[in-house]
């Protein structure tokens, strides 16, 4: 055969590394095309099962073994990854939900979920309706037979409260509706989402691995998990119409983070309550939200359910003296927590809402302005010093 041209050749080059390569880090593998060894092969039927492939947007070795491993984490049987957490709830709501269904969120649900109720469903003919998810009995009466999914977050986004999953379970099981849980709080330590208590556990349970799974504040990506197989083809054959499809360089930054997500988890969640028990004594501060606390609400349907975690987050809510100009001074005043969205990265995060636009829930929460803390790696003596300096400041003061 005649010598190609050096493009050619580099392009179809004999060389193929052997096999019997073994390392703790997984072959990130990176493709669009996936090659078949001939037409047979290429016809042959495919099922996105874990175990084949066919096209690179479906799957790689890197990918599979990113969604087996959370399939563990969560105790699962399958798993989807996407590309955020927002498109792991895009994916549930749209997979789950038809023309004519009515879908039930917590009041105080993650803001893009809120959104997605109240904008974009209802473009596709689906009601939805918001329920105060320490209120089992109330959340029964709003079920319908149009109610086709039930939403559970644990704790919620930005106020804590963690629901009577017990009670809501209960009724969902009873009246044979889905139900799904944003279980990023959680991330596989808390608690197991499909075995809340015996007999009771979600259908699907997703989460933002761009949070501790990842760990590194550096990756966006989610995940929707499942124990049974037709869900999960229901879900799936959503995924795949959807498009969505993930970068093996952030597969390969999520698998890295998880051999010591537990740890940090762990190490995070002591720094957390500490702090947030240190607030509870301050004189600016009304309320202090964290499931661990006693007079947080939901506190005792955190104890029956998921009391081996509680994850890097409390809320504070300064006395209503102080006004939102003097609540974001004390914010700026900090120096060792950014401000910034997300959570679970080693950096420690603060960042004020006003919750009176995004929240009808009645109010187990004292009056004043609210201020978010994600805990990062950093010494809890640390932070708390720099919690007491920006309290100290004269802007601070009513």
């Amino acid at each position: 055969m005649s010598k190609r041209a050096i493009s050619t050749e580099q392009i179809h080059h004999p060389y193929r590394a052997p096999e019997g390569w073994n390392a703790h880090p997984v072959g990130v593998f990176k493709a669009s095309t996936v090659l078949f060894k001939n037409t047979a092969d290429l016809h042959q039927y495919r099922p996105r099962d874990g175990k084949s492939y066919r096209y690179g947007l479906h799957g790689t070795p890197t990918s599979y073994t990113l969604a087996a491993r959370i399939a563990t984490l969560e105790c699962a049987a399958h798993c989807l990854l996407v590309p955020s957490g927002l498109a792991a709830v895009t994916l549930v709501s749209l997979g789950l939900l038809r023309p004519g269904d009515e879908v039930l969120v917590p009041d105080n649900v993650y803001g893009q979920n809120r959104y997605l109720s109240e904008s974009l469903l209802p473009q596709f003919g689906i009601a939805y309706k918001f329920y105060d998810p320490l209120d089992a009995k109330g959340f029964e009466a709003l079920l319908s037979p149009q109610t086709k999914l039930v939403w559970l977050e644990a704790a919620g986004s930005i106020t804590l409260e963690f629901p009577d999953l017990i009670g809501i379970l209960s009724a969902c099981k009873q009246h044979g509706v889905l139900t799904a849980m944003d279980n990023t709080w959680g991330s596989g330590i808390a608690f197991n989402p499909f075995e809340i208590a015996s007999g009771l556990g979600v259908d699907v349970s997703m989460q933002a691995l761009t949070k501790y799974a990842s760990g590194g504040a550096d990756v966006l990506m989610g995940s929707v998990c499942t124990r049974d197989l037709a869900l999960h083809e229901r879900l799936n054959h959503m995924h795949e119409h959807l498009g969505y499809g993930l970068g093996q360089n952030d597969v390969e930054l999520v698998l890295r983070g998880l051999p010591t997500l537990a740890l940090r988890y762990r190490a995070q969640d002591a720094t957390t309550r500490a702090l947030a028990e240190w607030m509870q004594g301050r004189p600016e501060v009304a309320q202090v939200l964290h499931p661990a606390l006693a007079d947080s609400p939901g506190h005792a349907y955190w104890l029956q359910t998921s009391s081996a975690g509680a994850a890097c987050l409390f809320s504070v809510i300064f006395k209503p003296e102080y006004s939102a100009a003097q609540v974001d001074a004390f914010v700026d005043a900090l120096d060792l927590f950014g401000i910034g969205y997300s959570w679970a990265g080693p950096m420690s995060l603060a960042v004020p809402y006003d919750m009176s636009r995004s929240r009808a829930l009645p109010s187990k929460l004292a009056p004043g302005r609210i201020v978010r803390f994600a805990i990062g790696l950093e010494d809890a003596a640390d932070l708390q010093a720099d919690l007491a300096q920006a309290l100290s400041q004269r802007s601070t003061r009513a």
